[in-house]
């Protein structure tokens, strides 16, 4: 699990305590200019710039943390989790690179033929569509459906 205001801490070159302080008011509702102009002292003075790319990149990270674990439990549950599979997913930083693993994973959408041809009405449904063509052999439909 990715410890996200560390990572924000790193990537941004910024002390750790700022980034949790900075975080932490952001979630208690204030705004940007408000703690750029206001909490210098506890954000160790950044800017309203490197306070949005914080906030936004905080987004990010949580997003994609979250969508880790639902991908996470969706493979388990199919039974189909490796721990190669597990350490990539865990290790990814993008949200396309983390739906590209998932990609051969994720269950396929079923429509009204995907359920049709799991009953077995495929062959019936390839003779109704023969009838259209002209020279088809005569066949009765009820035959066919009796099949």
């Amino acid at each position: 699990m990715l410890n996200i205001p560390e990572r924000l801490a790193r990537e941004l070159s910024l002390k750790l305590q700022y980034v949790n302080h900075a975080l932490a008011l952001h979630a208690e509702g204030a705004t940007v200019p408000f703690i750029a102009r206001y909490r210098k002292e506890r954000t160790g003075s950044m800017d309203e710039i490197r306070l949005r790319k914080l906030f936004d990149r905080f987004a990010y990270l949580t997003e994609l943390e979250q969508r880790k674990q639902t991908i996470l439990k969706s493979i388990e549950e199919q039974g189909k989790l490796t721990d190669e599979l597990r350490a990539k997913i865990e290790a990814t930083l993008e949200k396309t690179a983390l739906e590209d693993l998932y990609l051969p994973f994720k269950p396929k959408k079923r429509t009204r033929a995907t359920v049709a041809r799991e009953k077995g009405l495929e062959p019936l449904a390839e003779f109704i569509k023969s009838l259209n063509v002209p020279d088809a052999p005569a066949a009765s439909l009820e035959e066919e459906a009796a099949k």
